[in-house]
């Protein structure tokens, strides 16, 4: 390894940051892994042969307990939004945490509101989005969707998408058609699997656009037979984030919305990895694909860190919500409030979402162009900031390379960079940087990459 913990023999290294960690003094790595092993669950899984302890985050890196620098490319899944410890969120939340750090809702505080109204002010002018629910995370704001679509419907069915993740709730995990990511208890009562936007899969075998949009027409199909020919709603991430970054067609969404709707339905975008701005040209992933939502729901990158979600609808839809009691005793407190207002204010200020256009678009132009070098490399896709690069052995069988996508991200995290994987076959190699991130920044992802896979 050199100084800056870069493999020896590498021609490529990381930018260089300004900011200077402080020296770690707390247990050993050995330590930590011992305390883990004996105290917490087995169940929380973790990345590497050999887990790094991250001990210090500034804006897009990461330092470990010996000093080595990485480079951030998977954002604690997208969780940073504006860079770790922003310097303007970290302010605000330190100045909150001195005066008051936590209140219920059944009490008032401005910080709810004000942040309420600010979120409002970020959806599309005409869709009427303006009632808040907050939470402390994506799985309990898709669980608030669901709960508000069946008491303003009257109908029970979800429909929700094969291939996609809505939280690890159980009935979160209900909707989210991926056998990896399901316990078998997993209640399903109600909901139906309809068939994804994934082209370059297609299970049909058709090729776009002379498919004439078969997996979005037949979510008429699965309604007409496993349903009562009514559904209280359907829930889909614009952008599969843990499902590979699949990317459907631009029509995929509108033809699903419309067919939802004719059998009494609400239609819900979870925006919990595509939102903020992450895709570049828009603020909200389902504003690529030109649809209105009738509820919308958000986590991870809302907060820039912290334990937060949203749930944001009609208000003659949230009004179902007064039917009964309920509140959440976390959500909306004072310092998660604070953390969600100053980080959209950084979105605002910092020109994030044209950060996010410009540093993507450039950076999916270089991956693109690694496919004549590498055959490894099935497909690239995405928007903005949040790309995908899937990983086959053979172009023709489009056999899934996953035992690879798994050495590659080692050899990265050796060579400074921090990347995910994911997809059905763990053979996808997910990119979701802090969007913070710049050209030389993703020069160096892209020639990290170019490196790993020659050697490969």
């Amino acid at each position: 390894m050199s100084a800056d913990g870069a493999c020896s023999g590498t021609k490529i290294s990381l930018p260089v940051c300004d900011h200077k960690p402080a020296p770690y003094a707390g247990p050993s790595r050995k330590d930590v892994l011992a305390l883990r092993k004996e105290y917490l669950s087995p169940g929380l899984l973790t990345f590497y042969k050999e887990p790094i302890l991250v001990v210090e985050g500034h804006m897009q890196y990461l330092w470990d307990e010996t000093g080595k620098q990485y480079l951030d490319a998977f954002a604690g899944i997208v969780t940073v939004s504006v860079g770790h410890c922003h310097p303007k969120v970290a302010e605000k939340v330190s100045e909150q945490l001195n005066r008051l750090q936590h209140t219920t809702t059944i009490y008032l505080h401005p910080t709810i509101g004000e942040y309420g109204k600010k979120m409002a002010e970020h959806m599309p002018a005409d869709s009427e989005l303006t009632s808040n629910y907050f939470t402390n995370s994506g799985s309990e704001a898709n669980e608030i969707a669901i709960l508000m679509s069946r008491e303003y419907t009257g109908n029970t069915d979800v429909i929700s998408l094969r291939n996609g993740y809505h939280g690890g709730t159980q009935a979160a995990m209900a909707l989210t058609a991926h056998g990896t990511w399901k316990f078998k208890t997993s209640p399903s009562i109600g909901v139906k699997n309809a068939t994804p936007g994934y082209c370059y899969r297609c299970p049909y075998g058709l090729e776009y656009p002379s498919c004439d949009m078969k997996c979005a027409h037949d979510v008429e199909q699965l309604i007409r037979h496993e349903t009562c020919g009514e559904v209280a709603c359907f829930i889909g991430e614009p952008i599969q984030g843990v499902g590979g970054v699949v990317t459907p067609p631009k029509e995929y969404f509108q033809i699903v919305y419309d067919i939802v709707r004719q059998h009494g339905g609400l239609c819900i975008a979870d925006e919990v990895q595509t939102g903020f701005g992450r895709t570049g040209t828009k603020f909200w992933g389902f504003e690529n694909y030109d649809v209105k939502p009738d509820i919308v729901t958000m986590a991870k990158g809302i907060g820039n860190g912290v334990p937060l979600g949203n749930c944001i609808t009609r208000p003659e839809i949230a009004k179902m919500m007064a039917n009964r009691i309920h509140f959440n005793t976390y959500g909306g407190n004072p310092v998660s409030m604070t953390q969600g207002l100053a980080t959209l204010e950084v979105i605002d200020d910092d020109n994030i979402q044209q950060n996010a256009h410009e540093v993507g678009t450039h950076m999916k132009d270089k991956l693109v162009a690694l496919m004549d070098r590498h055959p490894l490399i099935g497909d690239v896709r995405g928007m903005g900031l949040m790309l995908g690069v899937e990983l086959v052995r053979d172009r023709e069988s489009k056999e899934p390379a996953n035992t690879e996508a798994a050495e590659i991200m080692e050899r990265c995290k050796d060579r400074g960079l921090l990347i995910g994987k994911g997809g059905l076959y763990g053979n996808t190699l997910r990119i979701k940087p802090p969007m913070c991130l710049t050209k030389t920044d993703a020069d160096f992802l892209v020639d990290c990459l170019d490196e790993v896979l020659t050697e490969l």
